[in-house]
């Protein structure tokens, strides 16, 4: 049984961007690249012919995985009716000396540099359908981490 992705509106359209590019850019280019690389050597020794074929793979590959994630993917949607974290919200995190903000999306969105955590990371885990005032602890690496939510967007 395949994993549920979630995946927000904003995601949507960046995976149907990457999609477009894949299909009406990427592929044609290196489809290209591979009739130019054929001419003349035998392609058992034509190192470039490979890689070309081998980068063909990759983009064909995933082209399948967007289609897929675009089909078969629940789109989550910020419901800011409450002071509860669910998907798609944006918590607002207090530590002992600074805040931290992230919003809680699905792991084909997740960027922890940009402040998008998986719902699936310990600390998406530890923040779902917890309300604002509650302390959550994870484990991390450093050792254990406290935060109190003080805000749901």
């Amino acid at each position: 049984m395949t994993q549920q992705i979630y995946i927000t509106p904003e995601g949507v359209e960046k995976l149907k961007l990457e999609l477009v590019q894949m299909r009406e850019v990427k592929r044609p280019e290196i489809e290209r690249e591979i009739r130019e690389s054929q001419g003349g050597a035998d392609w058992m020794d034509n190192a470039e012919f490979i890689h070309l074929r081998e980068e063909l793979a990759f983009v064909e590959s995933r082209i399948y995985e967007l289609e897929d994630i675009l089909a078969t993917a629940v789109l989550i949607e910020p419901d800011n009716k409450d002071d509860v974290v669910d998907l798609g919200d944006t918590a607002v995190l207090q530590t002992n000396d600074h805040t931290e903000t992230y919003t809680i999306v699905g792991t084909t969105e997740a960027d922890p540099s940009r402040g998008f955590i998986s719902n699936e990371s310990p600390l998406g885990r530890a923040l779902l359908n917890r309300r604002v005032g509650d302390e959550v602890t994870i484990q991390a690496p450093a050792g254990l981490l406290h935060f109190r939510i003080t805000a749901v967007r």
